[in-house]
């Protein structure tokens, strides 16, 4: 089995019923009171984001921050969008873990979860 990135995510446009192609995805690591931009990443056309870290990169334990530019994604698709970036902040305690953080998306609303 090919090795992947210890965090990844995956977008889906629960509006369109599709996934979310295109979406600028932004990891961080909380340092601190600061945040360490650790990469800046795209979904896919089937809208993962699996190449977030290189494979093989050892993650620590502590706090990071997946932020998704949903603005770009709803511009894109002339759709007005109420929420411009969705940031979500996550615990990682076991980092031999994988972590796969799923946004499900649409104009108005989005929900998020730990994912497999």
């Amino acid at each position: 089995m090919k090795e992947r990135s210890p965090i990844t995510s995956h977008v889906l446009d629960t509006h369109r019923g599709k996934p979310a192609s295109s979406v600028p995805v932004h990891l961080e690591k909380k340092d601190g009171k600061q945040w360490k931009s650790l990469a800046l990443a795209e979904t896919n056309s089937d809208g993962r984001v699996e190449g977030l870290l290189p494979s093989g990169t050892r993650i620590e334990n502590g706090t990071y921050r997946l932020t998704f530019n949903t603005h770009a994604y709803f511009e894109a698709h002339k759709m007005k969008g109420f929420y411009p970036e969705v940031s979500v902040v996550f615990e990682v305690a076991s980092p031999e873990e994988h972590y796969h953080v799923p946004l499900l998306l649409s104009a108005h609303g989005y929900s998020t979860y730990r994912g497999s």
